[in-house]
């Protein structure tokens, strides 16, 4: 048995400084919070990072629900095989409609929870006044632990957040809270999004005061709630505390002034679609204290103290920190944006593209609840996805790519183009299965696989000159960088196909139904993936793509790696590995693509390849302080990474189904790595 509490404690993140990239979170799967070294949002404009507050229900639609519809804007048609396909890809004079929904519906930035520190001539202190800081996330129980000196005199903050209920609970201690020269408040941004680059959109607006509406009612002499309503939407935030006063001191800002009598103030702030009910500080620390206790000791764990490669260490900490992330930000009933709760990105949608990345680690590191939470969605949009299929002319159900909490597709110049989010469900569902084997569990899903199955039967086109089903155009691959309507069976699309109508195929034989007969048909006759010079290509017609087109996503790769690559040469798919390798724009990759070159390695055998990969020095393979992926400024967390990470770690370390080794295949065996483990499962 590995001593699970000793290897987290090797890796509580620990902050001694201001870090603005590196804000710490905390959360319970539907709700986070990110905090600043004072332990709540006291100086976001030092951060790079966005200090956020967000949920899984907190959304909203500027100037109401049903502003614009698909119908106001101009969708592009593409040639089909003889037929006109629409896809809304560009404004081309419709702008506001297109960029409305775009950016709506969006998560809302629920509000800021700050402290207010003073001079004793009642004047702010600002952060460059503030010292001696030593900040501590606690992994085991999810508290933040604050310490600092605030004009000389020290300050210890203790936060958490409830397990189930979406509160923060503080509790300060402070000789400045008997001068009442440490206050608290909070403060509500405007809801909308007014960037049409989401670039520009991720910080709040806080000029805007007239969008929204903030109403407050006391409730006790130590209660008090904010009824905010903005639009056809609105939320309540309700705040809790041991002493003190709440008074209006902004206009959409309030302030707890405690009472002078103590040093120590506790308090909570609740925040839900409705009135929220009673919280009790202790009650918070409590429950976010069992949570993570128990998180811990269940799932999977991993132990690199004994390797002697330097850089064991490092893979241990982003092990151990992409866990309570992913936990965090990825494990609700939502697919999570690619920054989590931490702030927009995007425009606050979510991209089922990167469902996969998201959560496919939840199963094999033995926590498939975690992923169960999000699958169950694919139900609510399923008569979307399928009024989607239709109006293209295609069977079944076409899953979108970039959506928010409605389900529908956002008009992008890509998104509406990719179509690797649709065996996402499939797969996801399998491994879940897989760990778990239930006829339940089958039929509660049996929907999602044999819709999509229908959809992916119905867009594959026979090529009477190949003698084969091809893919596309149109289509956009995984590596965006090419054009809709030239580009032709990628080969991770064709791979996945396959994979995905076979995962059909197995779930019909299960659960003793008749399975659509194009299922098979398609899945065995699917076109190989075109190679040149002994190395696959992006598509079937690039022909630089190790040249002119070697930046973005090696997806090619994907085909032997992330999918069993049943349709791939394994001697060729080394060789573009090596080429992959050798000539790659890394600094364009994304934080997943690391990962996923390390998975095709080790099923290569290519051990030390995998490692190599996995930690390569390079800008989008960054892990700060927090734990985060960072990418580049704007997007400084980016939660597909790790959760890339952890697939391919598990993968390394207990191989696949079907495969001859469960023992360390993806690490070096030359006694560098020295590599204890338990819980794990091997990936499909």
């Amino acid at each position: 048995m590995l001593n699970r509490k000793q290897i987290i404690a090797r890796h509580h993140p620990i902050v001694k400084e201001i870090e603005p990239l590196s804000p710490l979170s905390i959360g319970n799967r539907e709700f986070g919070f990110s905090c600043d070294f004072t332990g709540l949002q006291t100086f976001p404009e030092v951060y790079e990072t966005p200090l956020g507050t967000q949920s899984n229900w907190g959304w909203h639609y500027t100037g109401g629900h049903n502003l614009y519809t698909e119908k106001d804007i101009v969708f592009q048609k593409y040639d089909t095989y003889g037929r006109q396909v629409n896809y809304p890809m560009k404004p081309e004079g419709k702008d506001e409609a297109y960029h409305w929904l775009r950016k709506n519906p969006h998560r809302l930035q629920l509000g800021r929870v700050s402290f207010r520190f003073l001079t004793r001539d009642n004047q702010v202190i600002q952060f460059d006044k503030i010292t001696d800081i030593h900040q501590k996330l606690d992994l085991w129980t999810g508290i933040v632990e604050s310490e600092y000196m605030v004009d000389g005199v020290p300050v210890k903050v203790r936060t958490a957040c409830h397990s189930d209920d979406d509160i923060v609970a503080v509790q300060v201690s402070s000789p400045l809270l008997e001068e009442k020269r440490l206050q608290v408040f909070t403060q509500f941004p405007a809801p909308d999004i007014t960037h049409n680059s989401w670039a520009k959109a991720t910080y709040p607006d806080w000029e805007n005061d007239y969008r929204h509406q903030t109403d407050y009612q006391p409730l006790s002499d130590k209660a008090g709630i904010l009824t905010r309503k903005m639009d056809q939407d609105q939320y309540c935030v309700r705040w809790d505390w041991s002493n003190g006063s709440v008074e209006q001191t902004g206009v959409h800002e309030y302030t707890l002034i405690g009472e002078g009598s103590s040093n120590h103030l506790e308090f909570a702030v609740s925040f839900a679609t409705n009135e929220p009910a009673a919280a009790k500080p202790k009650e918070v620390f409590e429950a976010s204290g069992s949570f993570w206790e128990a998180f811990w000791k269940t799932g999977a764990a991993l132990d690199f103290s004994e390797s002697t490669d330097p850089r064991a260490m490092e893979l241990e900490r982003r092990v151990v920190l992409s866990q309570y992330l992913t936990a965090i930000h990825s494990g609700g009933t939502l697919p999570p944006q690619e920054t989590g709760y931490m702030y927009n990105s995007w425009f606050g949608k979510f991209h089922l593209e990167m469902h996969w990345w998201h959560g496919a680690h939840f199963p094999i590191w033995g926590r498939k609840e975690f992923l169960e939470n999000s699958l169950e969605w694919y139900h609510t949009i399923l008569p979307q996805a399928k009024e989607l299929a239709y109006s293209q002319g295609y069977d079944g159900a076409r899953w979108p790519k970039m959506v928010g909490i409605d389900g529908k597709q956002s008009p992008s110049p890509v998104a509406p183009g990719l179509i690797w989010q649709q065996p996402h469900p499939m797969a996801l569902a399998e491994m879940c299965y897989q760990v778990q084997p239930s006829d339940e569990f089958l039929n509660r899903f049996q929907s999602i696989v044999f819709e999509a199955a229908d959809f992916m039967v119905s867009y594959a086109h026979w090529d009477e000159d190949k003698e084969a089903y091809v893919l596309g155009p149109p289509l956009i691959p995984a590596q965006e960088c090419h054009y809709i309507h030239e580009s032709i069976n990628p080969p991770y699309e064709l791979e996945y196909w396959k994979h995905g109508l076979e995962i059909a195929i197995k779930w019909a034989k299960r659960l003793h139904v008749p399975e659509n007969p194009m299922w098979s048909k398609v899945a065995v006759s699917l076109a190989k993936p075109h190679h040149e010079e002994g190395v696959y290509l992006a598509h079937e017609k690039c022909v630089n793509t190790f040249t002119e087109k070697n930046h973005d996503h090696p997806s090619m790769l994907g085909a032997l790696g992330i999918l069993p690559g049943t349709l791939v040469d394994r001697e060729i798919m080394r060789n573009t590995l090596y080429k992959v390798n050798e000539v790659w724009d890394w600094e364009s990759a994304w934080g997943w693509d690391f990962p996923m070159c390390a998975m095709t390695a080790a099923r290569l055998g290519e051990r030390d390849l995998a490692v190599d990969f996995l930690l390569m020095e390079a800008t989008k393979n960054t892990y700060l302080v927090n734990g985060h992926n960072y990418q580049r400024p704007g997007l400084t967390a980016y939660l597909p990474g790790n959760g890339g990470l952890l697939t391919a770690v598990a993968m390394m370390v207990c191989g696949w189904k079907d495969g001859s080794n469960h023992r360390c295949p993806g690490f070096p065996q030359d006694g560098s790595w020295s590599v204890k483990w338990e819980g794990l499962h091997p990936l499909l």
